[in-house]
């Protein structure tokens, strides 16, 4: 399996994923605070599948 970058969108998709779960962590967010987690977990999966499949 050959691994490469990921795109700048894809990479700020992530980025985002991710700052909205830990923003969602600490304020009262209505979709946002309660699923945090999931959304943690889809920044981690959108920003693997950027690593392994090429050109995205």
């Amino acid at each position: 399996m050959n691994l490469s970058a990921p795109t700048m969108p894809v990479f700020i998709i992530a980025v985002v994923l991710a700052a909205l779960a830990i923003i969602g962590k600490f304020t009262a967010i209505a979709f946002v605070s309660a699923n945090g987690f999931w959304l943690a977990i889809a920044a981690f999966v959108v920003l693997a599948i950027g690593n392994v499949a090429k050109g995205l």
